[in-house]
């Protein structure tokens, strides 16, 4: 079902979910995200398309794909305009997500960092060598605890250290 949303359907939602949250108490200017597969990719677009978030953290989210009207852009397409700070966290053995694409993105996010997009530049990738797609799915045969157990902590301090948390 979510891949019938448009990008730009989701984006309007997020902004509508940060939008009721200042309205009802919550701390816009402390706004993180994070999302896994699917939401992974999300986190990375909508980093780059929201000035309110502070930082992302991305689960084995897709960095390139091809483009469609409902999906126009992808990460990589939007990586040297990132607002805020993304944390990727990968499985070396995604069959889905090719080593080469987290590289492509790599080499992007270095190159605007040097151009002075912070945001880029404070961006992070962790590779887990041995695990799979959806290594945190703790329902699902994928799952590795140890490397789960380590994003999780990982996304936790990225969190905290960007003022989120």
């Amino acid at each position: 079902m979510v891949a019938k949303v448009p990008d730009e359907q989701v984006m309007a939602d997020l902004d509508g979910a940060v939008k009721w949250a200042g309205a009802n108490g919550g701390n816009t200017r402390k706004v993180g995200i994070t999302g896994f597969c699917w939401g992974g990719r999300i986190t990375w677009l909508y980093a780059e398309h929201s000035k309110n978030v502070q930082a992302g953290v991305a689960w084995y989210g897709r960095v390139v794909g091809t483009p469609s009207p409902l999906s126009p852009k992808n990460p990589l397409d939007l990586a040297s305009s990132l607002k805020a700070p993304v944390l990727g966290l990968y499985g070396g053995q995604d069959g889905g997500i090719p080593l080469i694409s987290i590289n492509q993105m790599k080499d992007v996010l270095a190159e605007s960092g040097h151009r002075g997009n912070a945001a880029a530049r404070d961006s992070e990738f962790v590779v887990y060598p041995q695990a799979p797609h959806a290594f945190h799915a703790d329902y699902r045969p994928s799952y590795r605890k140890a490397e789960a157990e380590d994003g999780y902590r990982r996304a936790l301090a990225w969190f905290k250290a960007h003022g989120v948390a």
